[in-house]
């Protein structure tokens, strides 16, 4: 019985670790797994989802936009790591966040980077990038076309 409920406890919070939602995981390994897999960067997203200012812009201008979902699709694995002020989360996405964050953050949020399948950079932060969608795409089409050479 003890393993079951174990089963199901561990199957419940891999529910909760996997997605943000449009297509963003919020699982660190599954993202590096999904990366190295289909041999795509992973796009890392530090972000104050309810609470910041800029954050909540991004998203509106940029990552909702159809030609960043377009491109993201084809393109990226998506890593969504949540800093929320008014959402709970389940402990271990809490702990696992905590640790991306003093891994990657850079100086505040959003802090945006394309990363390989081992986590290590390949741009410097977008976060403060301007422009909207289509000058992110543009920056990372860039980037992801240095990564294929």
């Amino acid at each position: 019985m003890k393993i079951l409920i174990r089963s199901v406890s561990i199957f419940i919070a891999s529910a909760l670790l996997g997605f943000a939602g449009d297509g963003w995981l919020t699982d660190w390994e599954a993202a590096k797994a999904k990366s190295k897999a289909e041999n795509k960067p992973i796009l890392i997203n530090l972000t104050g989802s309810d609470w910041c200012g800029w954050c909540i812009k991004m998203e509106k201008e940029t990552f909702s936009q159809k030609v960043f979902k377009d491109f993201a699709a084809e393109n990226l694995v998506l890593m969504e790591v949540d800093f929320p002020k008014k959402k709970e989360q389940p402990a271990v996405l809490i702990k696992q966040n905590a640790e991306l964050e003093k891994q990657y953050l850079a100086g505040g949020y959003p802090t945006v980077f394309l990363l390989d399948a081992e986590g290590k950079k390949l741009s410097p932060d977008l976060g403060t990038l301007k422009g909207g969608a289509n000058e992110f795409v543009a920056k990372l089409k860039e980037i992801t076309a240095k990564r294929k050479k």
